[in-house]
């Protein structure tokens, strides 16, 4: 059965016209974390392919250190890496971050280093500054997010892209 999965992941991510994300077609969203008035929602928005991804808890206050699971095939070698994230509320800049996951010299993650074609799956901590979502504090209930993040290597060539909508009550 594992074997099945992994070959219909696989064929899914090569071939997204025939798996309705080509052809002018849009991914499907998936749900990042869902949790007592807290929901995270993403979709690729990189037109070549899609990737998986979650957080282990959801939480109001983003705690300096989650456990997430990433996983996808590189279109590119990562010598380097670095991630670019922009949070966004009634057309307002409300966060933006950027870090560099992996360094030519300084590499923090296993997966620094690999090849085109290679599959990418993590699943552990990160570390991550920390960081109360306002509208979802007590005083305020409601509140909806965009976030856009951006994966790209130092040729500024994107491994992966999302653009995710949080959604407090």
């Amino acid at each position: 059965m594992k074997g099945f999965t992994a070959t219909l992941f696989l064929w899914t991510l090569i071939f997204p016209s025939c798996s309705g994300g080509g052809g002018g077609k849009a991914w499907p969203t998936h749900v990042v974390c869902s949790d007592s008035g807290l929901e995270v929602l993403y979709q690729s928005c990189d037109p070549l392919q899609d990737f998986g991804f979650s957080v282990e808890k959801c939480s109001k206050q983003l705690k300096s250190n989650i456990n997430i699971r990433f996983g996808i095939i590189l279109r590119e070698d990562i010598k380097e890496l670095f991630l670019d994230l922009a949070l966004m509320s009634q057309g307002s800049s409300v966060l933006n971050f950027s870090y560099p996951i992996c360094e030519a010299a300084l590499p923090k993650f296993s997966f620094c280093g690999r090849r085109k074609g290679e599959q990418i799956y993590y699943a552990g901590p990160v570390n991550n500054p920390e960081f109360t979502i306002p509208q979802c504090m007590k005083e305020v209930q409601n509140g909806e997010y965009q976030v856009l993040l951006e994966l790209y290597t130092e040729k500024r060539s994107t491994v992966a892209c999302a653009n995710a909508t949080i959604m407090c009550s």
